[in-house]
């Protein structure tokens, strides 16, 4: 798995935009305006996406690949590295589920244009 994965598989979401908000380096990907995944575009890949609190604590006891979430909100995002040799299916289930948070958190008018 790299970074055009990652980009292609976001970019199929509905109402998903990308930009560098923060540098050149960190790309970011958002629906409706709110951030559901980080990704850094220098050294080794690695993304930052949204999980519960409860999700957060269960994925970095069970798997090597997923800390706490880099410069975020510890309670609410893991970084999660990525190499080649990465179940693709994990990490887009994932992202699904950062997704979703994201999705739900909106206000229901902006739910139903999406």
């Amino acid at each position: 798995m790299n970074i055009e994965d990652i980009r292609t598989y976001c970019l199929e979401k509905k109402a998903v935009t990308e930009g560098l908000p923060f540098g050149d380096d960190t790309l970011v990907f958002k629906v409706a305006g709110k951030m559901f995944l980080l990704a850094n575009l220098e050294g080794p890949l690695s993304i930052n996406i949204k999980a519960s609190p409860e999700e957060v604590i269960d994925l970095i006891e069970r798997f090597p690949e997923a800390r706490p979430g880099y410069h975020m909100n510890k309670k609410h995002w893991i970084s999660v590295d990525i190499d080649y040799n990465s179940n693709l299916l994990r990490i887009q289930s994932w992202i699904d589920r950062s997704y979703e948070l994201v999705v739900n958190s909106l206000p229901r008018k902006v739910q139903e244009e999406i």
